[in-house]
């Protein structure tokens, strides 16, 4: 389990494809303390590491996941939103996050709002996942606010400090992928009532 709270931006360092595999390689300020077998949330996927040398560790995603993140579009020198699962008894400071991508998005805007910027994201609204007004939602692995919610669309508010410690300051309008975890509360809720 994840908060939804970015420890580091990591550095694609190496890309490496094995049959159907990716092994992701990357640098961060964190690598000395990560061990063998620990799960890492990339852009919000959880993944296992399985390699470590210097300041370099290595995860490896399946084809399951590639097809359904955007860990499929990684390039070396990419960033990408990195924390580590939390520890029992710790402070809960985003939302309960799975690192289970349920889809992506596009993100289609980006305003400035004199101190804070709106993003805004489209999605397909064919698989059934939705969003409140209020509610979490998890974007690259950041634990947010939706802001304005319409079927196939949402917005979320980015404060300086998130836009600064995040590959946010990196989106790009029109062009940007990101992966998304709907509210797992929401979820259970939309199975429950049929729509999904």
């Amino acid at each position: 389990m994840f908060t939804g709270i970015i420890e580091s931006v990591g550095v694609i360092k190496d890309l490496k494809k094995e049959l159907q595999n990716l092994h992701i390689t990357i640098a961060c300020n964190f690598t000395n303390e990560l061990k063998i077998d620990q799960s890492v949330a990339h852009n919000g996927v959880c993944l296992t590491v399985v390699h470590i040398s210097g300041n370099e560790y290595t995860v490896t995603a399946i084809e399951e996941t590639l097809s359904k993140t955007n860990l499929k579009q990684l390039q070396v020198n990419d960033y990408v939103n990195l924390e580590r699962a939390m520890k029992l008894g710790d402070r809960l400071d985003g939302h309960m996050v799975q690192g289970h991508v349920d889809q992506t998005a596009i993100c289609t805007d980006i305003t400035y709002e004199e101190g804070s910027w709106k993003f805004t994201f489209q999605y397909d609204a064919s698989l059934n996942n939705i969003t409140i007004e209020k509610g979490s939602i998890t974007v690259n692995g950041v634990s947010l606010t939706v802001v304005d919610s319409e079927k196939d669309s949402f917005s979320v508010a980015i404060i300086p400090y998130t836009f600064e410690h995040t590959n946010f300051k990196n989106f790009i309008k029109g062009s940007t992928e990101v992966n998304l975890e709907f509210d797992v509360i929401g979820k259970y809720v939309t199975r429950l009532m049929g729509l999904n």
